[in-house]
């Protein structure tokens, strides 16, 4: 059994088409799990969502930003510091204003879908056990499972499921933790990594009780993907192009 896991698109086209074409070109998978945050930031976030519903065999669910696009909500933030203070009337206009146009650009059928996207997916692989797909952390949506996250800190997340391995994204960066009797593994982001510039996923394959877990990275055309944010008509979309430049 193998599957394919992406995470974290966040309305980069250019990047989920480089992904989905060496993920054509590299394997063959059973299905596909998309792990949230499927279309806010980038320039196409109507695309990247049917681009999405298009694959075969795949199964999606929701992640914060599809969560507070479809709801109005907004993240919680807080300045550091005077300097933080003296730009933070102006930093959360252009945050809604992203938000905004995105939702903008979404039409109603892509709203009923988002707002139906379960939080997290379940798969019994037979001759391994259960695994299990959530964004941030089982029941959590914005937790954050990073690859320094002290090991008991991560468990507690676990202690009502029952599996074996279990996988989300949220962070940007990707993961691969033993601890205990949960394998852990974060996929890293497509359309936004934090660690390198490249998009990223990862393909696990089930054979003999065992799971081979594989991180993936390809290339592509950053600077065309920026000049789309820069042609679309987000008014924020220099805002958002300084959240892709930090990758």
């Amino acid at each position: 059994m193998r599957l394919a896991m992406l995470s974290d698109i966040h309305g980069n086209l250019h990047a989920l088409e480089a992904v989905l074409a060496d993920l054509k070109a590299y394997a063959a998978p059973d299905q596909i799990w998309v792990l949230g945050d499927l279309c806010l930031m980038g320039a196409h976030p109507a695309e990247c969502l049917q681009r999405i519903r298009d694959l075969p065999n795949v199964k999606v669910i929701s992640g914060n930003t599809d969560r507070r696009l479809v709801t109005g909500q907004r993240g919680a933030v807080r300045p550091k510091n005077a300097e933080e203070w003296a730009s933070f009337a102006e930093w959360l206009t252009q945050r809604d204003q992203c938000h905004n146009w995105t939702v903008s650009c979404l039409s109603y059928a892509d709203f009923e879908y988002l707002i139906n996207l379960p939080a997290e997916i379940e798969l019994h692989v037979p001759n391994y056990g259960w695994l299990l797909g959530y964004h941030g952390a089982p029941g959590n949506d914005e937790a954050n499972l990073l690859p320094d996250t002290p090991a008991d800190e991560v468990l507690d997340h676990f202690l009502d499921r029952e599996g074996r391995f279990g996988v989300g994204g949220h962070t940007h960066i990707p993961m691969d933790r033993e601890l205990g009797m949960w394998r852990v593994v974060n996929v890293g982001s497509v359309g936004m990594p934090k660690d390198d510039p490249r998009p990223c996923y990862a393909i696990a394959t089930f054979e003999n009780g065992t799971a081979h877990v594989e991180i993936r990275r390809v290339t592509y055309d950053i600077e065309a993907m920026l000049r789309a944010l820069e042609q679309s008509s987000n008014p924020a979309w220099q805002w958002a192009a300084e959240n892709f430049k930090r990758t």
